[in-house]
């Protein structure tokens, strides 16, 4: 791992840490203060911001998506498909990454997945509509549920259909600045304005050595996971999410009610309305979310009573080798990022 930086804070005290570089080229080193892509972290933006609108009256969770989007899903799936289940990844609908990245169309056969169409999709402008239109019109998956971005540009639409602006403008008056977060934008460009690590990807060891993806257009996934923050802005909005700052305490508990969902790695986790708990044996439940994007990662865990908070953020993303079965090899690198997460949130 070429860089980690992170922040704990445990009450009144912060501790911020950073190790490593931030460019491989030059040895500059990553801080703490750094911004950084932070992924599907974003959700819990997108989420917290449906809510608001669920308390407004604008918005029924139980709803079909229908009733909102019409003909934005197609067939009798316009009809049983919730606002809830888009929110919770219990919609039945199909991830477009493998459709929008030709050399990812086998997903997840990792084997048979390559990083080409990456570089060849650096800099293309994605629509929110087409990538939506290739989520839609995939076969359905199974249940549990199966976490899909799809259902989040579909989110964005819902945003920008009741607010009459768009789902990035509303998030950052009604999201961002109401948490006073002045670190972190839902980017309008390829790049990261401000001090910050350049990222690299090394698609399970088939770009060697991982490639700068610092530069990227990030509207391959909009207001599902093109976030910037910071490790700081991070643990200061879920602490006031927590809180019942953000939304009220009754939306947070809809928040926080969890169904079995597929990961993207393929292990069933729990998930609620945009937040996801950790939890160990004997140990308070933290609830927040992790988010990659192509080189970077990042995980936002906040407890249960908001006074133990964890962010750390990572500039290398699929660091695992494939098995001869086409699986992800256990590394180091994932040991040694669990023990920084279990002394993190547990001391």
């Amino acid at each position: 791992m070429p860089g980690l930086f992170a922040e704990v804070r445990d009450g009144d005290q912060v501790w911020r840490g950073a190790a490593g570089v931030a460019d491989v080229a030059t040895s500059r080193p990553v801080t703490a203060d750094m911004r950084h892509r932070v992924g599907s972290i974003n959700k819990t933006f997108t989420a917290a911001a449906v809510l608001q609108q669920v308390e407004s009256g604008r918005i029924d969770l139980d709803a079909p998506i229908g009733r909102y989007l019409p003909g934005a899903v197609p067939g009798e799936r316009a009809d049983a498909i919730t606002v809830r289940m888009l929110i919770n990844h219990t919609s039945g609908l199909a991830e477009y990454l493998p459709y929008a990245y030709p050399s990812l169309k086998a997903f997840p056969d990792l084997a048979n997945t390559g990083p080409q169409s990456l570089d060849d999709h650096r800099f293309t402008r994605f629509h929110r509509a087409e990538l939506i239109e290739m989520g839609v019109t995939a076969p359905a998956v199974g249940t549990p549920g199966v976490y899909s971005n799809t259902n989040y540009l579909l989110l964005a639409q819902l945003l920008e259909q009741v607010t009459a602006t768009t789902a990035e403008r509303y998030i950052t008056r009604n999201v961002i600045e109401h948490a006073g977060l002045r670190d972190t934008e839902l980017p309008t460009g390829p790049y990261v304005d401000g001090s910050h690590s350049q990222i690299y990807e090394a698609w399970f060891g088939m770009i060697d050595p991982p490639r700068d993806y610092s530069v990227f257009d990030m509207s391959y996934a909009g207001p599902s996971a093109s976030l910037i923050s910071t490790v700081a802005d991070l643990n200061r909005f879920y602490g006031m999410l927590l809180a019942g700052e953000i939304v009220s305490p009754s939306s947070l508990k809809q928040m926080q009610r969890t169904v079995p969902v597929i990961s993207q790695e393929g292990k069933t986790i729990d998930y609620g309305l945009g937040l996801h708990p950790m939890d160990a044996p004997g140990q308070d439940t933290f609830w927040g979310h992790g988010g990659t994007v192509w080189g970077a990662g990042a995980l936002a865990m906040t407890r249960a009573d908001g006074k133990r908070q964890m962010s750390v953020a990572v500039n290398m993303q699929r660091w695992n080798r494939l098995d001869s079965t086409g699986k992800p090899q256990p590394h180091p690198i994932d040991d040694a990022l669990d023990a920084l997460y279990r002394v993190a949130m547990y001391g």
